[in-house]
């Protein structure tokens, strides 16, 4: 198996955007969004699922943070599924749960190539870090399907809207980690194939 990785490039009137996305790394993280909470919530994810990451976009923020969370999970959506290749050998479904002070979160994930996700934000407040909480649905909701993931995130309780982020994206990159990890010879699936 060669490295797994991929570069995504996106240029559009809203975003710029450059990321390469190492699945075997370190947790070598570099994120530079021009959002800090976004930069701590990426950067909480890809160090979890000991993916190296380096990742820039230059977004419109005049306007708000939406364009560059929705175009971000785009792209990183495409690298992993690019970095994945055939899919041969990993382990394909995982599942994460992790609390943080009061808050609890469970994500579960299948890499099967169809993309799908149940999300669930009514604990979260309407605001967090000064933006929208629907941002955060977006950007999930973009990644799952240009990954081609089913993803469930499910916020079990909590107060803090932080916490409760801050677990999810802890419990993604822990899924992750362990859903793309290779633990057999063929494909993960009965029928031979995926998607």
């Amino acid at each position: 198996m060669g490295t797994r990785q991929a570069t995504v490039v996106r240029t559009t009137k809203e975003t710029d955007i450059k990321l390469t996305l190492t699945l075997d790394g370190e947790g070598e993280v570099n994120v530079r969004t021009g959002i800090g909470f976004a930069d701590h919530m990426l950067t909480l994810c890809a160090f979890w699922a000991r993916f190296d990451l380096d990742l820039t976009c230059t977004g419109d923020l005049d306007i708000d943070s939406h364009h560059s969370l929705e175009d971000i999970g785009l792209c990183l959506g495409q690298a992993l599924n690019e970095a994945l290749g055939d899919k041969r050998g990993i382990n394909r479904v995982a599942s994460a749960k992790v609390p943080m002070d009061e808050a609890l979160v469970e994500v579960v994930l299948d890499l099967s190539g169809r993309p799908y996700i149940v999300y669930d934000d009514a604990l979260l407040p309407d605001i967090i870090a000064g933006d929208e909480k629907d941002v955060w649905r977006e950007f999930l909701k973009s990644f799952a399907f240009k990954a081609g993931m089913n993803l469930h995130v499910k916020y079990e309780y909590g107060q803090n809207g932080h916490h409760l982020l801050e677990a999810a994206f802890k419990a993604l990159g822990l899924a992750l980690s362990h859903g793309v990890a290779v633990g057999r010879t063929g494909v993960s699936s009965t029928k031979g194939s995926l998607d």
